[in-house]
């Protein structure tokens, strides 16, 4: 489904640059990082001062998880340069040879770009490579969603705040999370506590009505429906083929009792091939109630999760992606998150974390569907994500950061003295 928006690059094929404006490349590896850098691209876009070349890779350009270039050209944006990435998401080998490839071709996309400033997201092994390019290129470059928090085991915390230390710019989420990032020793001038920036466009209701997701998905809106996405714990990626089974069995027990389901496709790490074929075999018994997609995409996505805003529809979440975690609040959706991954992650009250175990899973997602106090409470939660505005106020950081000397050298803060054993 197609996004209505509107943005000056819509149907362009090239872009007059002005002159005087800050040239910033903005990557992306995969579907739900592009999702969440939406708000920034087009903020950047419609900025008077600033011009994006969108760098686009990974998981975007690879058909068997839901090549996603269509979605971004839907939205109206230009694809500057597309950047393949040697990978077979099988082992964390692929991982090594994702991010050696990656630096190396997006090295020389930026070396034919020639940006003032590029802009990665959060904690991907995609955006890590193309993080090392630019640092090392002494390109400026600007994190979205440093300084967060997922001790699960999916290596995204090591990831993340080895990006954090490379950037030059640093955009959190959340005030904790800038706060970390002041304690691995920052300067306070470089850290900007500005919100999600998916939120902006949840904000303005750019999702999908009942009737389009009626009409698209074949849904009936009067029985319940799960929105099914579950990755691989990159540390433990050999059980992913355990882990998913579990979660599926649970989700057929429920189509059995009339629950409708709509399944994604993981990411690209290793494991998540494991559990895309698992999901090919479910999808491959066609199975009533139970729908497979490589990619739901943005708009549709937002438009299911939007419907729990209503206490007459039973929506929920479930599986271990962050949207989950970060994005339900706003709707007041239920979730049920499964295993580790989003361990230590900043969560609202309409959570409800379970282990690898079918009748856990079962009574959790019976709680979200049953349970008025707790679906109240859902719907009532505070946003810990919410702030606002986010991707306009990157936009306009990025447009009046100098691009200096003092920018490109990064500084310690901290003295490393000791006192009463701590060091400071």
């Amino acid at each position: 489904m197609e996004s209505k928006i509107n943005t000056k690059a819509i149907n362009c094929e090239a872009t007059m640059t002005n002159i005087n404006n800050k040239v910033i490349a903005v990557f992306t590896g995969n579907r739900a990082e592009y999702g969440l850098q939406f708000p920034v691209l087009k903020a950047i876009d419609m900025h008077p001062k600033l011009d994006y070349r969108l760098i686009v890779s990974g998981a975007h350009l690879d058909k068997n998880f839901g090549q996603t270039l269509d979605e971004i050209k839907k939205d109206g944006f230009r694809i500057d340069e597309e950047v393949k990435i040697q990978m077979d998401a099988e082992t964390l080998e692929s991982n090594v040879q994702a991010i050696g490839s990656g630096i190396i071709s997006i090295g020389k996309a930026l070396t034919k770009l020639k940006p003032d400033m590029l802009v990665v997201y959060a904690d991907r092994f995609e955006g890590m490579a193309a993080l090392v390019a630019s640092t090392q290129m002494g390109i400026p470059t600007a994190h979205i969603e440093g300084g967060d928090l997922t001790e699960g085991g999916a290596l995204d915390d090591s990831v993340r705040h080895a990006m954090t230390k490379l950037a030059h710019l640093h955009f959190t989420t959340n005030q904790q999370a800038s706060n970390r990032i002041l304690g691995m020793g920052e300067e306070s001038w470089r850290v900007h506590t500005v919100g999600f920036p998916a939120i902006d466009l949840i904000s303005e209701g750019n999702y999908a009505s009942p009737e389009e997701i009626i009409s698209c998905l074949n849904l009936d809106l009067d029985n319940p429906i799960i929105l099914f996405t579950q990755h691989s714990v990159t540390t433990e990626f050999d059980a992913a083929t355990d882990q998913v089974s579990t979660s599926l069995g649970a989700l057929e027990a429920l189509a059995d009792q009339g629950v409708q389901v709509i399944a994604t496709y993981p990411n690209n790490d290793a494991g998540g091939m494991a559990i895309t074929n698992k999901l090919d075999e479910m999808n491959s018994r066609s199975i009533s109630g139970i729908q497979v997609y490589r990619s739901l995409g943005r708009y549709m996505y937002h438009g299911i999760l939007a419907l729990a805003k209503n206490p007459k529809y039973r929506i929920a979440c479930v599986g271990n992606s962050s949207s989950g975690i970060k994005e339900t609040p706003v709707f007041g959706c239920p979730t049920v998150n499964i295993g580790s991954r989003q361990k230590g992650r900043l969560r609202g009250k309409n959570v409800i974390d379970v282990k690898y175990d079918k009748q856990t899973i079962l009574g959790a997602v019976q709680t979200c569907f049953r349970d008025k106090d707790f679906r109240k409470a859902c719907r009532e939660t505070d946003n810990p994500y919410y702030l606002g505005d986010a991707g306009k106020k990157i936009a306009d950081i990025i447009a009046s950061t100098p691009i200096n000397e003092k920018l490109i050298r990064k500084r310690m803060t901290l003295s490393g003295e000791s006192k009463n054993g701590w060091y400071r």
